[in-house]
């Protein structure tokens, strides 16, 4: 082919592309643009909580006092009879499945006390015959007690004797609950709860405090 054909089909074909870019750039240039940046460039979701459902304040609830059902109050009246402040004030769902209002309401309020049929007083030791040889002073007496679970239902005995490190252990060893569970079981007159990584005790099945820790492996070593 000659050289002066070749030059001018370059020439042509450069001519070509210089048109295409021309008109891409009229027609793309019509077109309006979005000020916004792309949904990607956002961030990922956005979420839009204007909708979010928010707790009537007028509305009333089931209202717990230091565990106690005190009847139905709104979140703001509840909170006065707890001695706090209304934000303070834990909202969740009894056994029942009602909305209630409690400092810990994610915890199920305890269970009533056993009935009095499972409650009998445990056997005590003998006296000692005061007549008799002295004797070398014995161990101090380890307190026992009656040792039971509560199923959700009802009460049912672990144990008629048995000491509270050993009902502790028979009761919850093994077990973990998550968080907002709780299981109730009994000692002699002290009601015991497990939450997540401890075990609590309270004396009037009402105020609780602390037992004992639990590990991860959801067993007690500070109990022997």
């Amino acid at each position: 082919m000659p050289r002066d054909n070749r030059i001018l089909i370059a020439i042509g074909a450069g001519a070509a592309v210089i048109l295409a870019v021309i008109l891409a750039l009229v027609f793309s240039g019509g077109r309006e643009r979005n000020a916004e940046p792309p949904p990607a460039a956002q961030g990922g979701l956005t979420v839009d909580v204007a909708e979010a459902p928010t707790l009537d304040a007028t509305r009333e609830l089931r209202c717990y006092v230091a565990g106690q059902f005190v009847g139905m109050a709104t979140l703001a009246d509840c909170a006065r009879r707890n001695g706090l402040a209304t934000d303070a004030l834990d909202v969740g769902i009894d056994e029942t499945g009602a909305l209630v209002a409690a400092p810990t309401a994610s915890f199920a309020p305890p269970p009533s006390e056993p009935p009095v049929e499972l409650t009998e007083s445990a056997p005590v030791p003998a006296a000692v015959d005061s007549t008799e040889p002295a004797q070398p002073s014995p161990q101090p007496a380890v307190a026992v007690g009656q040792c039971l679970r509560h199923t959700g239902s009802e009460w049912r005995m672990l144990s008629s004797s048995m000491t509270l490190n050993a009902c502790v252990q028979a009761l919850y060893s093994g077990t973990c609950v998550r968080p907002g569970d709780a299981q109730y079981g009994r000692w002699g007159e002290t009601t015991l709860r497990l939450v997540p990584r401890r075990v609590e005790q309270s004396p009037d099945n009402n105020r609780f405090t602390t037992l004992a820790e639990q590990d991860r492996s959801c067993q007690f070593p500070g109990l022997r």
